[in-house]
């Protein structure tokens, strides 16, 4: 890894955090199906519709990887896990929670989900522009 206090251009992470943004809303919003979204916060049979949720980010993020720095092959991967883990980790405590969309509550935890996500861009961003 190379060290943190390592230039980057800002135009070159500024490009690479557009295009992380837009795979994160499109993989995110429009092109999740309702069986991902509903399916990936169910108590059983969450498993193949959070890991093809998971997996469209994991893609995306391969596809960008591979366009920029090939050797980061890996950071698809990393998308996929950490994704499907933020993802899951909201849908327990949704569950246990049971808070109604008229809850204030809900949207602080679905607006952390999308923190943690943000966060995750970064970092993949940072991988990226430091190759």
């Amino acid at each position: 890894m190379p060290p943190l206090l390592t230039p980057v251009p800002v135009g070159t992470f500024v490009l690479l955090m557009l295009a992380m943004e837009l795979k994160h809303y499109a993989a995110d919003f429009v092109l999740q199906t309702n069986w991902m979204a509903r399916g990936k916060d169910c108590i059983g049979g969450w498993h193949k519709p959070l890991a093809a949720h998971a997996g469209l980010h994991g893609l995306a993020t391969l596809g960008l990887a591979l366009l920029v720095a090939p050797a980061l092959w890996w950071l698809g991967l990393v998308d996929f896990v950490v994704h499907g883990s933020i993802d899951r980790a909201k849908a327990l405590a949704s569950q246990h929670l049971q808070l109604p969309v008229t809850d204030a509550r809900f949207w602080w935890l679905m607006g952390f989900d999308q923190l943690l996500h943000q966060i995750t861009n970064v970092f993949l961003v940072a991988m990226l522009a430091l190759a």
